[in-house]
């Protein structure tokens, strides 16, 4: 199974097939690797000291960051994710990324924003779109419409707690108008805004 690969300067963690959304422009729709990294679609979900000891077959001087993406939601496995996000820090002393859908608290039913104190530098959100019924329509996430507030919410909410927070879209998607507005809501929320590249979508 591919559980880490790597992107340009950084390192990728493959936690997860699970994912409560179903993009319509999301890679995996279409493929199930990338970069050469082999299959991302995992046989099983590996344990937590599977991950850990797979960092020993990387020369971890090498990478800007470590990131949680894969081909899953990586927070459907948030508790050993910061598990692991503790590990990276203890041993090699890297940022750590997490991108994400910003649903971890539709997904756990409570606040989950302290929980990346101290272990995560940034957080990466797939905004998409900024129209609430657009969302739920390019997503097709199983909690409708007020998955597009619970995005939002959770991102004014973890600013408290991670250095960076962004919120993204993928360029080609939405219309540059779209793309204003999108930015107007990062200005509100006081995040970053970034337009993905399409051929990186959801995996950068």
């Amino acid at each position: 199974m591919t559980i880490l690969y790597e992107i340009y300067d950084n390192l990728y963690v493959n936690l997860t097939n699970r994912c409560p959304c179903a993009c319509t422009f999301c890679l995996r729709q279409d493929r199930d690797e990338m970069n050469h990294s082999g299959s991302l679609w995992l046989e099983r979900e590996p344990s937590v000291e599977e991950v850990k000891r797979e960092f020993d077959h990387f020369d971890m001087t090498k990478y800007k960051e470590v990131v949680f993406c894969g081909f899953g939601e990586p927070t459907e496995r948030l508790e050993d994710l910061l598990e692991i996000a503790a590990f990276i820090k203890e041993r090699y002393g890297l940022p750590v990324r997490v991108n994400t859908s910003g649903l971890a608290d539709l997904i756990y039913k409570k606040d989950t924003a302290p929980m990346f104190q101290g272990l995560v530098d940034t957080v990466s959100i797939s905004l998409n779109t900024p129209d609430k019924a657009d969302y739920h329509r390019l997503t097709r996430n199983r909690f409708g419409e007020e998955s597009f507030d619970a995005l939002l919410l959770f991102a004014e909410r973890v600013k408290q707690y991670v250095p960076k927070v962004v919120l993204t879209t993928v360029e080609t998607t939405i219309t540059k108008e779209q793309e204003k507005k999108c930015q107007e809501i990062c200005d509100r929320l006081g995040v970053f805004y970034r337009i993905r590249p399409w051929e990186s979508n959801t995996l950068s």
